[in-house]
């Protein structure tokens, strides 16, 4: 009789328990801003509660379809040229917050970039399973480049100049990060990814310095005091709602920062109300519960039964781990400040829903890995 498929109860519980700090802290962060722009203080928590219950479906969903489906090139090339369409398209509809990152139906909003994380790490883990497979003890050498590395990185290439042309270098750099991670665990050379790193700092350098309003937020990062009220404040800002909180919290609601003080509090910046309301203590556990799910998300990787599960699911970790990285750090000061959401609890509706949905592919790929 075949084994019973279980779900790892360690990473269901993690992302459940991330799902309700992130609503709750998204009403803390967001009820008064949201009355007096809407005359509702429940009107982001009822969006973001939809968004929620739509991920949550599709995460069910994933989580009882066999992950390997995800492996036919039917599949695969369907969502590489559905988020490319996307991710042109946004460029004919019109901008939002100066960007075209946004496709906007009505008053609903889907960020193709979010979803071109997860398409970058299919389209990954599918063509070096390929390879390995068509291949044996196949190893990314120098004179592989023409076949092995460049169809690899092509379209990923392409996906990350179309997201810099929105523009928005932080999701950019993010799938870079993602992208490196999944390569180097395939099998490429350390010294490829030296190389790559190495020929990204002019390019950043040049997209940092011939902007304008990077340039502004890169001089505040290094100095946020020589700009107080323009450049520095939404970091200076964030500090202080950090450094308010101290071991146990201001108490939940009674953060000071978010009442018109601290921009995009529910968003980007939810963390540092987290801090200020919660304290070290609730900080500490947002960081541990992240710190979880990384553990189960590599345990699955590398207990995963097959190259293809390994690859896509130590891609889907490093997509979370990465992105509550760069969160942390910018709003703790340590990079410049980007637009990067904190998975699972900053307000958005396409982030939110590209994360549960990539858990639920990871909790199919543990799934078999216990069954193994």
């Amino acid at each position: 009789m075949p084994r019973r498929l279980e779900n790892d109860k360690w990473l269901f519980g993690v992302t459940l328990g991330l799902c309700l700090l992130g609503a709750v802290m998204i009403f803390s962060a967001s009820a008064v801003t949201a009355e007096h722009e809407y005359g509702h203080s429940y009107f982001f928590l009822l969006r973001q509660s939809a968004w929620l219950a739509i991920g949550l479906a599709g995460m069910f969903v994933l989580m009882r379809t066999d992950y390997r489906k995800l492996r036919e090139p039917a599949v695969v090339y369907s969502v590489l040229c559905i988020v490319g369409l996307m991710l042109v398209g946004a460029f004919f509809l019109d901008k939002s917050h100066a960007t075209h990152r946004w496709i906007r139906i009505g008053p609903v909003g889907i960020q193709p970039s979010e979803i071109a994380k997860l398409a970058v790490i299919l389209y990954l883990a599918w063509f070096l399973d390929l390879k390995r497979r068509s291949a044996a003890n196949m190893e990314f050498r120098k004179e592989d480049f023409l076949h092995n590395i460049l169809p690899a990185i092509g379209p990923i290439l392409v996906c990350v100049a179309l997201i810099l042309a929105q523009p928005d270098l932080g999701t950019s750099v993010d799938i870079g990060l993602i992208a490196a991670a999944v390569l180097y665990v395939a099998g490429l050379s350390w010294k490829w990814i030296a190389a790559g790193a190495a020929a990204s700092i002019p390019a950043l350098y040049l997209l940092i310095s011939h902007v304008a309003y990077r340039q502004a937020r890169f001089m505040a990062f290094l100095n946020p005091d020589v700009d107080p009220q323009g450049a520095g404040f939404q970091l200076l800002q964030s500090l202080i709602a950090v450094g308010s909180g101290g071991f146990t919290g201001v108490g939940l609601m009674e953060s000071k920062q978010k009442l018109f003080y601290l921009p995009e509090a529910h968003t980007d910046f939810i963390y540092a109300v987290i801090c200020e309301e919660l304290g070290f203590i609730g900080a500490m556990i947002v960081i541990a519960l992240f710190a979880v799910y990384g553990w189960r998300g590599l345990r699955a990787a590398f207990a995963a039964p097959d190259n293809f599960g390994r690859l896509l699911a130590l891609g889907i970790t490093s997509m979370v781990i990465f992105q509550t990285l760069i969160n942390f750090a910018v709003v703790l000061g340590m990079v410049p400040t980007k637009g990067i959401p904190l998975p699972f609890i900053s307000y958005g509706g396409s982030s939110l829903l590209v994360m549960l949905l990539a858990t639920g592919v990871l909790l199919n790929i543990s799934q078999q890995s216990t069954a193994r």
